[in-house]
């Protein structure tokens, strides 16, 4: 590294965003494991004294890695909430189940590199930690349905289910488990067990 390159000044956040960004990549090309600090440092171009300044340990490192990817998982989701038609029941299912596709990860290749995903996801060589990123993850989802998708059904059909919080974690926590073992389970399959475990109306007329 240059004494040019180290010399070069950003803002705290710009930084610390970049380090974050780098660590993500690294944790999805070679596994948490087997990323150091000096790593991260190589691929942002600073000093590894700087990538603990502004992270500490890397305890906090992976934590702020999870956090990201948990917010990319929580603004798509937002977005197809957005999207959505009322009343299109049937398209959004689809759409929520491309979504799911893009965020979950399925069995690695042969080389042992991740399978391509909307974000880079992190390699959790450690099994807590993949529980924690699961945990995090499907409780930030439910979260965010709770304030956006589950309220608007509501407004225009009956809730047939009782328990909709749990039902949900059950639910995704249910799809990414089938989606990672069987990931040449088809889409409508998923888009099927989506319907019959929320036992969702028909589709809107109206709608189309």
């Amino acid at each position: 590294m240059s004494t040019e390159q180290r010399r070069v000044v950003k803002a705290p956040d710009v930084r610390r965003d970049e380090i974050v960004r780098a660590a993500r990549e690294l944790f999805a090309d070679q596994g948490v494991r087997s990323t150091t600090f000096q790593h991260v440092a190589d691929r942002v171009g600073v000093t590894r004294g700087l990538v603990y300044h502004y992270v500490g340990d890397m305890e906090t490192l992976v934590g702020l890695v999870i956090d990201a990817c948990i917010d990319d998982f929580v603004a798509d989701l937002r977005a197809w909430d957005a999207a959505r038609r009322p009343g299109d029941v049937d398209g959004a299912v689809v759409e929520c189940v491309a979504l799911f596709r893009r965020h979950v990860p399925t069995r690695r290749r042969g080389d042992g590199s991740s399978p391509r995903t909307a974000t880079p996801l992190p390699r959790f060589d450690d099994a807590a930690l993949s529980v924690q990123f699961l945990d995090r993850a499907v409780e930030a989802l439910v979260d965010t349905l709770e304030v956006t998708t589950i309220p608007a059904y509501a407004a225009r059909h009956t809730i047939e289910i009782a328990h909709v919080r749990a039902t949900f974690v059950v639910l995704v926590h249910g799809l990414i488990a089938l989606v990672r073992s069987q990931p040449d389970t088809p889409d409508d399959v998923l888009a099927t067990l989506v319907r019959q475990t929320l036992r969702l109306a028909p589709n809107d007329p109206a709608a189309s």
